[in-house]
């Protein structure tokens, strides 16, 4: 709304940003930049939904040498093949001739106050040569950490796409490791521990995998790959990993809960975290959300805690409810970490454990002789 709007220029310096809700506006611009959510659907398929709508509101202010850039995470070819169509269709205008496209995808590393804007380098490109070094020209004014020119808008449409594939795949390796070591009685962070001291091992750690982009991409990659006749194996197989996490989590703890002889419908669950990591505020595509619904699937009551999460946001996205506030008075079967916001790190979890609790530390940044156990 205006009034969000002009909220969020509340405190910025100088009169260099304007802020509208109204189209007819977009008409004074000559460079559009495009960075809206491309998500999944149900299906697990891209959802171009924000981004064709975002394409039909800026075609319809275009005009003669204006060029339209896009940030938001795409599969390889879909800027050229999905949105320029539509730009001529709605402008009348013709691409490459009247109107330019340029692709640069965002990298902003949400809750990270180092890696910012600025600091983190560039990739551009153009639709033409001249207007790849446009568009390079005009991020190289702000970006103090430098600029990368792609020779194409697919090369750097499939560079942000493999950069949260790759990723995603590391994890799914870590969690098979997980999954394998605890049929083994194994502690899967002393491994890595272990295997970290060789200097070419990369460390990553076990955990549920959420957010905009890791969890997502990688199906944006898939989709294009198989509607040009080839199935990826290893991507999917990664994602496959990595989405049962938060059911493996959800059996272990109430397998734990079943040994001190409770049953599991009759157990109290307290889940710490739903935001998808730690000390930030975004709850997209949040791993906790599969955890929080097998535990409930198999009987148990289970309460989410979560002070940087919105309640409202999380009830409307999720159906969760969030408690205001952790009641250390009520008896629970179970705690689990979910997430590692710097409050939770300091809970006296002594508390839970005096009244029986299982500890579960998803995250792995707790005392171990104040868990049960770990993933």
């Amino acid at each position: 709304s205006a009034a969000e709007l002009l909220q969020v220029l509340e405190g910025v310096e100088g009169q260099q940003l304007k802020l509208t809700d109204r189209e007819e506006e977009l008409k004074t611009a000559c460079i559009f930049i495009i960075t809206v959510p491309t998500p999944i659907n149900t299906d697990k398929r891209p959802d171009l939904g924000p981004l064709l709508t975002a394409t039909r509101t800026v075609a319809a202010a275009l005009k003669k040498g204006d060029i339209v850039i896009y940030e938001s995470t795409v599969y390889p070819g879909c800027t050229e093949e999905d949105c320029v169509p539509l730009l001529e269709q709605v402008s009348g205008l013709q691409f490459n001739t009247d109107f330019y496209c340029g692709y640069s995808p965002e990298r902003i590393n949400v809750g990270d106050t180092k890696h910012t804007l600025t600091s983190i380098v560039k990739v551009t490109s153009g639709s033409t040569a001249a207007i790849a070094d446009t568009v390079d020209s005009l991020y190289a004014s702000i970006i103090t950490a430098g600029t990368h020119k792609a020779p194409s808008i697919k090369v750097a449409e499939a560079s942000k796409a493999i950069e949260n594939a790759q990723r995603d795949l590391n994890i799914s390796f870590v969690n098979e490791l997980a999954l394998m070591f605890d049929k083994m009685g194994i502690d899967t962070r002393d491994v890595l521990d272990a295997a970290e001291t060789k200097w070419n091992f990369m460390k990553f750690q076990p955990g549920l995998v959420g957010g905009h982009c890791i969890g997502v991409d990688p199906y944006y990659l898939t989709y294009k790959a198989e509607q040009l006749g080839y199935q990826p194996q290893v991507i999917s197989s990664g994602r496959r990993v990595n989405e049962h996490m938060g059911g493996f989590v959800a059996g272990k703890v109430l397998a734990l809960i079943a040994d001190k002889g409770t049953e599991v419908q009759q157990a109290f669950v307290l889940v710490l975290g739903i935001t998808f990591k730690e000390n930030c505020t975004d709850i997209r595509n949040s791993g906790v959300v599969m955890l929080y619904n097998s535990l409930v699937a198999a009987g148990a009551a289970v309460d989410v805690y979560d002070p940087w999460a919105d309640p409202l946001k999380v009830a409307k996205e999720y159906s969760v409810p969030l408690l205001p506030e952790i009641d250390y008075i009520k008896k629970y079967d179970a705690v689990i970490l979910a997430v590692a916001h710097n409050e939770f790190v300091q809970i006296d979890f002594e508390v839970f454990r005096a009244s029986g609790a299982v500890i579960y530390d998803i995250k792995g940044v707790l005392d171990r002789s104040l868990t049960d156990a770990r993933l």
